[in-house]
């Protein structure tokens, strides 16, 4: 199916109200019936129509086939963060007694249901480093019931060789999920590869505009309506409308943006590479990549996120980098107009940074859609000073 056509007709009735460019935003919590056999039929099954907002709306129903679209699934559930989407989808695959098998050091939230809510109820993850399949392989046991992968994660940009995972899983009845959010649907397609559910934040390039908090899941109709049935209805973590708009708004100009971020991307990241400052770049289609070719095979782009290993005896000179910034902002998150920085020391305590290790010194940069030369006009006044 055509992007394009995905992307500005799928799922619109424009005839339907009134013709309207944009679709509306069906600001309601509930529906009417006029038969109480209708009514019936919604209780029965809350996803084969509208009953109350907290499941379908029809405003979120255009916005969640068009994302199953651009992931090449068979359908897709939104969330209000990707956070919830995360613990929806692992949720909804595990019970007392299962194993996890996770990607080492994963999103944050991701740690935390592993490590924290999980073990409560007889849930273990092992971690493991995921550039080698066979770690997975190694680190399964008769009651493994989940691989979770991040590919390429957004730190260190490791990546995960999806088909060979997926094949292994679907042979040992093993769930695969995988964070897609540094790719988007329109740079790589894990369901294609054969993973089971395609995840990603869609407060990032989906939105496009850092002003939605969204997170998604694609893949099967039957694992989607099993996920709806419990975890979305029972905690109620679903997009609201005027949010689902919004990301509406933002798919429009999807492919328009991720081609402008990637150009400006690649004339960064060979500028900085040149940078005395700079003592490595990590970017995932930079051939100095480690898994380069495992990412030219598996990612048709890369677009905003890369890192630097600034060289700096001192957490104070990395501070004062990212303070001098004068145009690009200092925030987490990635995916908007607006180009950021973070520093890793942010969060390490001061008295425990430690310059021999690399990671303390590591810097992410996210380019947005600015001038490049404006923005590595900036960097470069922030070095030298």
């Amino acid at each position: 199916m055509d992007v394009s056509y995905i992307i500005n007709e799928l799922a619109e009735d424009r005839a339907a109200y009134f013709n309207a460019v944009a679709p509306p935003i069906i600001q309601t919590s509930n529906f009417a019936f006029n038969k109480v056999e209708d009514l019936s039929r919604a209780f029965e099954d809350e996803m084969s129509g509208y009953l109350y907002s907290r499941g379908i709306n029809p405003t979120v129903d255009i916005l969640r086939r068009k994302l199953a679209a651009l992931d090449g699934a068979e359908d897709a559930l939104v969330f209000n963060s990707g956070a919830a989407a995360i613990f929806a989808a692992v949720l909804a695959n595990v019970k007392a007694g299962d194993h996890i098998v996770s990607v080492k050091n994963p999103y944050t939230w991701a740690w935390k249901m592993f490590d924290q809510v999980l073990p409560r109820f007889g849930v273990t993850t092992t971690y493991v480093d995921g550039t080698d399949a066979n770690n997975f392989f190694t680190a399964t046991r008769p009651e493994t019931r989940l691989y979770y992968l991040e590919s390429p994660n957004s730190w260190t940009y490791e990546l995960q060789d999806l088909p060979v995972i997926a094949d292994y899983a679907k042979a040992h009845q093993i769930v695969t999920i995988v964070d897609n959010s540094y790719c988007t649907p329109l740079y790589q397609q894990p369901i294609a590869m054969g993973i089971d559910i395609s995840l990603q934040s869609a407060t990032k390039f989906i939105s496009g505009h850092s002003d939605v908090v969204a997170g998604v899941i694609s893949g099967s109709a039957a694992m989607m309506k099993k996920i709806f049935d419990s975890e979305y209805l029972n905690i109620g973590s679903g997009i609201q409308p005027f949010n689902a708009w919004l990301l509406l708004r933002g798919l429009r100009t999807l492919p328009a943006r991720l081609e402008r971020v990637t150009q400006s991307t690649c004339l960064v990241v060979a500028a900085l590479k040149k940078e005395a400052k700079v003592e490595r770049l990590i970017f995932p289609l930079d051939p100095d990549f480690p898994q380069y070719a495992l990412a030219k095979k598996m990612m048709k782009g890369a677009g905003g996120l890369l890192t630097i290993v600034y060289k700096a005896n001192t957490r104070e000179e990395i501070v004062q980098f990212c303070e001098r910034l004068k145009h690009i902002l200092m925030a987490v998150s990635w995916g908007g107009y607006e180009s950021l920085v973070i520093p890793k020391c942010a969060g390490i305590p001061a008295k425990d940074f430690d310059p021999g290790q690399e990671s303390h010194r590591m810097i992410r940069l996210y380019i947005g859609l600015e001038d490049p030369e404006y923005l590595l006009a900036d960097l470069r006044q922030a070095m030298e000073a």
